[in-house]
């Protein structure tokens, strides 16, 4: 389970004197306890795996668009912490699927539920993001379902 791997790699980070990777694994953790707690404030059960990977991955996007305005706003310095931040996190989630094997995934769940066009696009993605969730990046695959179904 993810909250196990948090645990012990954030112990190993302590013992190892790497405050940047601990800085971000306990970054982790506190988004993860504010998820809980929001969860359990709904009458739900703390977050799943799959809930997790959605959460790194909303993480990862955060700090991929504040490395970019870091970067065109002349700061490299907190740029580059950003970008660190984005590699600890990052080892948390599945290999990412490149172009074509999205393109074949998206394929093949078009052709077994039968989608004829592009009114199907929602089940399409709701059944990717069933399959896939933490492999494939859902922006980008929306053009990609669009095409293919067009």
């Amino acid at each position: 389970m993810l909250r196990d791997r948090f645990m012990s790699d954030l112990k190993e980070a302590m013992k190892a004197g790497d405050k940047g990777r601990l800085g971000t694994i306990r970054l982790i953790q506190s988004a993860l306890k504010d998820k809980d707690i929001e969860a359990r404030g709904n009458g739900k059960e703390p977050l799943g795996d799959e809930e997790i990977l959605q959460l790194l991955q909303k993480m990862v996007k955060q700090r991929q668009e504040s490395a970019r305005l870091y970067t065109e706003g002349n700061r490299p310095e907190l740029a580059a912490q950003e970008n660190a931040e984005i590699a600890t996190i990052s080892a948390y989630l599945p290999k990412q699927m490149d172009e074509a094997e999205a393109k074949a995934a998206i394929a093949a769940v078009i052709a077994e539920i039968g989608a004829a066009g592009v009114k199907d696009m929602g089940k399409v993605m709701g059944e990717l993001k069933g399959r896939y969730a933490g492999q494939m990046d859902f922006g980008k695959a929306s053009p990609l379902v669009k095409q293919l179904l067009g």
